[in-house]
């Protein structure tokens, strides 16, 4: 798919979301927040798809990559974000009462770390290449 086509696919899927999220909040609608959540959870099982198939498909080769070790990194996260979403689906519905905040945010706590690490460092090795 082209990267426009992506793009633009990333926006209409926002904008769905957005548009709930809006109704929900103003009590328009009466829906599950779990509905609500539907476009996210969408658009983050296609990527989830992608990657773990790009992972399978370079895996074949026997070699592990920096892009095939950057793929299982993408991968993690999008099961630690899956895993925040269900949590706070959870926490608004009241299904999980005695459920904190704290351990609802766990799962971006614990990403919040590596997703640091990892933009910091490719900044890093971009800015060494683009002056060079």
């Amino acid at each position: 798919m082209a990267l426009l086509h992506r793009a633009l696919f990333t926006w209409f899927v926002v904008l769905v979301f957005l548009i709930l999220l809006v109704l929900k909040l103003d009590n328009r609608i009466q829906w599950n927040w779990s509905i609500v959540f539907i476009p996210v959870w969408f658009y983050d099982s296609i990527v989830f798809l992608y990657v773990f198939f790009y992972i399978l498909a370079y895996s074949r080769c026997g070699e592990l990559s920096q892009t095939v070790r950057r793929k299982l990194y993408y991968l993690i996260a999008l099961i630690l974000k899956f895993a925040f979403l269900i949590l706070l689906c959870l926490k608004l519905e009241n299904v999980l009462m005695e459920l904190s905040v704290v351990h609802v945010l766990l799962p971006l706590w614990i990403l919040a770390p590596f997703a640091i690490y990892d933009v910091t460092m490719r900044l890093i090795f971009n800015s060494k290449n683009r002056y060079l």
